[in-house]
């Protein structure tokens, strides 16, 4: 007699989840239990059916291979490429089986024909690294604690527990991968028992719960280059999480980012800073000493700077990571309004309008253009 379509013996949509799932199936458990129905061959009948049914559906693996190929999808005994005549198709049905590996999750080198097992390169591993725009412009070196695994003592990297071994996986037969065919279709995929490894370890080692290596923390040293920029980021090749079954470790990247700066702001390789200055060293002009990364430095400012004037300073940024040429440093003058003045600095200053106003507009020309601007507009 064909066999009930699992869905409809748990009574479920084909969409349903695990927890759908398993709430079903135990509500059948419950009502079909031999315990419950001694003698019943009926309920016994139902209870192995909801209990195959859900064991079938809640492995991820075998129920894509079932709702892809109904229940010969799960059925270890399915045919192969046989046929009439005594031919064998085989050949051909290996190479359906090796793009359907693929696609299913199997590693190229992965097993299968041959006893190969599968091999897959280590996750890379991000490391946050913050640092001031000072130790940008110049370089350095520096140590990083990140986590690693080294072999565990205790099983000698095995995973079994001393004095036990690791067996042969039944299901695969040491292959690390299985195939389920249908008519013309073969499916290969990493064996669920032994996931790819071809073993299984009845005995796990309480060290390392049975995966042969335990997580460490390893110090490496990282050379930060002169120059580097927020964002960027450094690989360490080699220094990620390392390959299963043998495949090559992963790297590690430093990815950098650069804390404010209390005086400079950074864009590319050039600087730029304010620099607050007296309306009466604005008006007389003279020489101003300004910070740079590398020391001190200082421009000519000339009678009647205003606010917003800028002074180039040539090479005195950041040098390029990649080329080593300095950018610039951008000195953007702000003229700063004395507060907080005495009496006597108030009279000072009452008398120094008056002495401008006498002057007329040309102590004034910024005042002037503006006011014929505001005329012209209202005439």
């Amino acid at each position: 007699m064909a066999k009930r379509d699992y869905y409809e013996i748990l009574g479920v949509a084909k969409n349903a989840g695990d927890d759908e799932l398993k709430k079903a199936y135990r509500k059948l458990a419950m009502k079909h239990h031999p315990d419950r129905n001694p003698g019943d061959a009926v309920a016994e009948e139902k209870f192995k059916e909801a209990k195959e049914a859900y064991e079938m559906l809640s492995d991820p693996e075998k129920r894509v291979a079932y709702d892809r190929f109904g229940h010969a999808g799960v059925d270890p005994n399915a045919g192969g490429f046989g046929g009439a005549g005594g031919q064998d198709f085989g050949g051909f049905a290996d190479a359906f089986g090796d793009i359907f590996g693929d696609i299913f999750g199997g590693a190229r080198g992965g097993g299968g024909r041959g006893g190969r097992s599968n091999v897959y390169r280590g996750s890379d591993l991000r490391y946050a690294m913050e640092i001031t725009l000072e130790q940008a412009a110049n370089g350095f070196t520096t140590e990083i604690k990140v986590p690693s695994w080294e072999t565990c003592t205790t099983c000698d990297g095995s995973g079994a527990k001393p004095g036990t071994k690791a067996e042969t996986c039944k299901t695969c037969g040491g292959q690390g991968q299985v195939r389920m065919q249908q008519g013309f279709f073969s499916i290969q995929q990493t064996c669920p028992s032994c996931h790819g490894s071809g073993k299984t370890i009845p005995n796990p080692c309480t060290s390392c719960d049975g995966v042969g290596r335990v997580k460490k923390q390893k110090t490496l040293e990282v050379k930060i280059p002169a120059g580097i920029d927020d964002g960027m980021r450094i690989r360490s090749a080699g220094n990620g999480e390392p390959g299963v079954n043998g495949g090559p470790a992963g790297d590690l990247y430093v990815e950098v980012s650069i804390k404010p700066h209390r005086v400079f702001q950074r864009d590319g390789d050039d600087l730029h800073c304010e620099v607050p200055i007296s309306f009466a060293r604005a008006a007389l002009g003279g020489s101003v000493d300004v910070p740079t990364l590398s020391g001190k430095a200082s421009f000519e400012l000339p009678e009647g700077t205003q606010t917003g004037k800028t002074f180039r300073l040539r090479s005195k940024g950041i040098k390029n990571v990649r080329t080593s040429l300095a950018g610039d440093l951008y000195c953007h003058v702000v003229v700063e309004t004395p507060v907080k003045l005495s009496d006597k600095q108030k009279k000072i200053l009452e008398d120094f309008e008056a002495t401008l106003e006498e002057g007329g507009d040309r102590h004034s020309p910024a005042s002037k253009s503006w006011m014929d601007k505001v005329k012209e507009f209202f005439n």
